[in-house]
């Protein structure tokens, strides 16, 4: 059926499958049209206008494009099974997860889903399409008015539809940007004392503990083990964190060798790679098994309640919601959350859990926080590639701007910030862009070695984390203020920068 509606001003043809209702705002205009159906079909003038998407995880692209340009996409195939939505890549159409956002310079369009299975969305200059992936019915939004109020609106109901949690702000040296797979014990026994002592809330150990990805135990590295180095890290004063891939294994690990039964699997019998990295594929947790929910129970048990871990960095969880074939053939998406409750339920409430590679909006209401963009690095550009999934600050910067708007629903971690001046090739100004967006995110995270850093820039970081919280107002799409502090990064969005690093 095709329905003619009037959204303050803008006429739009909607046709759907299902039932229709419009809710009106001041003066009797449409202020929203809520659908439910399992697919709709919105006819929109805006030939000339933008597409905001948001993407699947958290190394998705995402951001703003001429609805006349080609689509935000990562081009390379297997970067883009790591890092985005592969059965939903659209060469041609603009494309989305769980929402999209319309604007022309008569205001902006949001369509979004507010309970459904795989949402997704596509666009060209003429029409904007949302379904499910399971063809059946979901429960969309649609919002007129400027692009900063409808995003913030859908977040409001976001939560309201899928639950929230308390969003609090953190402060955490991670040890990934220095030291990457070779952490120690050694190393850690160097950074806590003055670590704790610039006044850190927490102490993550990324990845380079364990065995293999796979196989969950210390390495050599960590010769006492990770109940010692939990222990170290709270008397210090600190909240022990861990970094932990609980949803994936590589071809060599005790995992797959003892249980291949537990992943997804591909048609043809064998086990479906989930992505790439540490030199090779990897493969995904089937989360409904139930061999394979009692390893992440044992897994997740052992972490908090034996070694008394209570920050995890749950890494590369995307791989549980890979296409493929399933003790139960549920939506790939609500594989995924079943995993998230599996790993909550084990941990507890009061463990603070961070998605990075997490789905987005099916994170919300069971994590605390989710990764809203890729690695970044100590350079702001890179001429080898215009992968916005690349690790660059650049990349870091774009999509910690254009995901603000979900800290009102979730946490939101844009990825670390520098104070160091070695082994950096970021000039002052890209680092305060860095810092203002990590603080505006209430996430602030540093990975600088001790060592890295001088006195005076000690006594900067000693100030970063002291400082009080500040109110966050997003005043436009690279705009926003914190308390009496204006910032403005449009420059630095869309700003021309040297293809070099220097």
């Amino acid at each position: 059926m095709i329905h003619h509606i009037t959204l303050t001003g803008r006429s739009i043809a909607l046709a759907c499958d299902g039932t229709v209702t419009t809710q009106h705002g001041a003066g009797g205009a449409t202020g929203a049209v809520y659908v439910e159906a399992s697919h709709l079909t919105l006819l929109h003038d805006m030939r000339d206008g933008e597409f905001y998407r948001t993407g699947q995880n958290s190394w998705s692209p995402s951001g703003w494009r001429r609805l006349s340009e080609a689509p935000m996409r990562i081009a390379n195939e297997q970067r883009r099974r790591t890092a985005d939505d592969a059965p939903w890549d659209d060469p041609a159409r603009h494309h989305s997860a769980w929402m999209a956002v319309l604007e022309d310079s008569a205001g902006a369009l949001l369509v979004g889903c507010l309970d459904g299975r795989t949402p997704r969305l596509r666009a060209d200059t003429a029409v904007l399409e949302a379904f499910t992936e399971s063809g059946d019915p979901a429960r969309w939004v649609i919002l007129p008015g400027p692009a900063t109020a409808v995003m913030a609106r859908y977040a409001r109901e976001l939560g309201e539809s899928l639950g929230g949690r308390a969003i609090e702000p953190q402060s955490v040296w991670c040890s990934w940007y220095s030291y990457y797979e070779t952490i120690s014990q050694e190393a850690l026994e160097r950074e806590i004392p003055q670590v704790a002592e610039l006044g850190f809330k927490t102490l993550q150990i990324d990845d380079g503990w364990e065995v293999a990805v796979g196989d969950w135990e210390a390495g050599e590295s960590f010769g006492d083990g990770m109940e010692a180095a939990a222990t170290r890290i709270r008397k210090a004063g600190m909240q022990p964190g861990l970094w932990v891939a609980p949803f994936i294994a590589l071809p060599g690990s005790r995992a797959v060798r003892d249980y291949p039964e537990m992943f997804v699997h591909n048609a043809d019998g064998g086990l479906a790679v989930a992505g790439s990295n540490w030199g090779g594929d990897y493969y995904a947790l089937d989360t409904t098994h139930p061999t394979a929910q009692t390893y992440v129970r044992k897994l997740i048990a052992k972490i908090v309640h034996r070694w008394g871990f209570s920050y995890l960095k749950l890494d590369f969880i995307n791989a549980a919601a890979i296409p493929g074939y399933r003790h139960r053939q549920i939506d790939r998406e609500e594989a995924y959350r079943t995993g998230l409750r599996l790993v909550r339920d084990t941990a507890g409430e009061e463990t603070f859990l961070l998605g990075s590679g997490a789905l987005i909006m099916p994170s919300i209401g069971l994590l605390d926080a989710v990764r809203v963009g890729p690695d970044v690095a100590p350079m702001w550009e890179n001429y080898a590639s215009d992968d916005l999934s690349d690790a660059k600050a650049y990349n870091a910067l774009h999509a910690g701007i254009n995901r603000l708007w979900l800290g009102r629903v979730i946490g939101v971690d844009p990825d670390v910030v520098f104070f160091r001046h070695r082994r950096n090739l970021l000039d002052d100004t890209q680092m305060q862009w860095l810092r203002d967006v990590a603080e505006a995110s209430r996430y602030r995270c540093l990975s600088d070695q001790m060592t890295w850093l001088d006195e005076e820039e000690k006594e900067a970081v000693r100030a970063y984390l002291a400082a009080e919280e500040e109110p966050l107002e997003i005043l436009g799409r690279y705009r926003f203020s914190l308390g009496e502090r204006e910032i403005d990064l449009t420059e630095a969005i869309e700003g021309k920068a040297s293809a070099y690093p220097l």
